[in-house]
């Protein structure tokens, strides 16, 4: 028997936030609820044109939102977004993990969240050669940069 995963929202970072490139692709009109959040415990490294996630020390903080799909997208949604990312459940050539943590919003309510981490092998790139993004917010860094 499997066990289909809990429909968590998702904690996104990147080019899933709202007003970005993928918002507008895979979650827009398909959300019931979207709140600015951030994860403890999380680095964030730039990419090419995205940031990547990683486990980083309790102290770390990676800023973003938590979306929530409506209840009748949300198979859908879940889906497309884990294409989007490169995850298979339980393949070890992910590009990301999909993994449950706790987002915390501005009213300081925590949240169980899914949020997309750079899988193992890449992470271990990054965190040997990728470049950190200051403060953990990827659009603000876009901002600061030019």
């Amino acid at each position: 028997m499997t066990r289909e995963p809990e429909r968590l929202p998702f904690f996104v970072y990147g080019t899933l936030r709202p007003g970005e490139a993928n918002y507008g692709r895979t979650l827009r009109g398909r959300t019931a609820a979207e709140e600015p959040a951030h994860i403890g415990g999380a680095l964030l490294y730039d990419g090419p044109g995205y940031p990547y996630a990683t486990a980083g020390p309790a102290d770390a903080v990676v800023h973003g939102a938590l979306v929530r799909p409506r209840d009748p997208d949300y198979d859908e949604v879940c889906a497309v977004l884990d294409r989007l990312e490169g995850y298979t459940p339980g393949d070890p050539h992910n590009l990301y993990e999909r993994v449950a943590t706790e987002a915390v919003c501005p009213d300081g309510r925590t949240v169980r969240a899914w949020v997309y981490l750079a899988a193992a092998p890449l992470a271990a790139r990054l965190r040997a050669t990728g470049t950190p993004i200051e403060g953990g917010d990827w659009p603000a860094s876009r901002a600061a940069a030019g």
